[in-house]
């Protein structure tokens, strides 16, 4: 493998400058399009990734392991029951180790901190494929989703109805770099910690409908995410009229778009007939995880790409 750039890891969004988010962007576009056209593309041939799960995952699994074996690589799938992780091993010593034996590494865990020191420990790029904090590779699907629909997502207003959850930590780190703007409306105690924002760029809301209010994107996610499931009950009683339905749409711009990044739970935070609607672009978003992350992929190992 390489080592004669630096090492670039991607653990939260603010990791990347608006140039390279757009440079990911438009490579997400050309690797969609093989794809689609099914034009063979294998520019990480004998180059591996490793995938570590401490949380359970459809998407993340599926759209890394498939996008790197579409790249041309190797994609090894290790999880802390099958592993030393699972035995207590270090996580630097596990840093150390997996990164002499591949090119790049993706790991979902739980504690952002976990992340940080496994990537202090890594001779390759490391990827966060969600930790409690920050959820960063969704809202790049997310962004390039928009972009797709809509075409730039700057000056725009996002929606985010829900709670103070990682991916919300996520549009907020994206606002700041894309320039947009984003209406919050959480329920009582479930608030944001302004210790982990950075921006000032969104505006609280205390009613979740007037959140939507003008909104080009209306965003939610389940109530209760992996690790809070013995909070379940006292959630749903603290989300009551959260769910995004009909009638916040309405109150949205006329071509908003609804964005979940599943698994949904109808009739919870989204009413079936949004989500199933004509403005929910929830698969094109689900299909983009891949389509970005082998853009990203691409860049993390191989740099900027001109004329292919």
């Amino acid at each position: 493998m390489s080592t004669n750039k630096p090492i670039k890891h991607f653990l939260q969004f603010s990791d990347f400058t608006l140039a390279e988010f757009e440079y990911v962007i438009e490579r997400a576009k050309i690797i969609k399009r093989k794809f689609k056209s099914y034009e063979i593309y294998h520019p990480l041939i004998d180059r591996t990734l490793v995938m570590v799960f401490e949380k359970n995952s459809t998407r993340t699994r599926l759209s890394f392991e498939a996008g790197m074996h579409q790249l041309g690589g190797a994609a090894i799938y290790l999880n802390t029951r099958d592993s030393q992780l699972g035995r207590g091993e270090p996580v630097e010593d596990a840093g150390q180790v997996m990164s002499r034996m591949c090119d790049i590494i993706m790991v979902r865990t739980f504690g952002q901190e976990i992340i940080e020191r496994f990537a202090a420990n890594s001779r390759v790029p490391v990827i966060n494929g969600l930790t409690n904090e920050h959820h960063p590779c969704q809202v790049l699907a997310d962004v390039f989703t928009f972009v797709e629909h809509r075409g730039s997502i700057a000056g725009k207003t996002v929606a985010w109805i829900g709670d103070a959850n990682n991916m919300l930590y996520s549009w907020l780190q994206a606002a700041e770099v894309f320039g947009f703007h984003l209406n919050v409306s959480t329920p009582k105690g479930y608030d944001i910690d302004m210790s982990q924002v950075a921006t000032k760029r969104f505006t609280f809301f205390d009613n979740p409908s007037d959140a939507c209010e003008g909104a080009h994107l209306v965003n939610t996610d389940v109530w209760t995410s992996m690790g809070y499931e013995k909070e379940n009950a006292e959630r749903l009683q603290a989300f009551a009229g959260f769910m995004v339905d009909a009638p916040k749409m309405a109150r949205a711009s006329p071509d908003a778009l609804f964005m979940h990044c599943l698994p949904a739970h109808r009739g919870e935070e989204v009413s079936a007939d949004v989500i199933d609607g004509p403005q929910s672009v929830v698969w094109d978003e689900a299909e983009n995880r891949l389509h970005v992350q082998k853009a990203l992929i691409e860049y993390l190992l191989l740099g900027e790409i001109s004329g292919r």
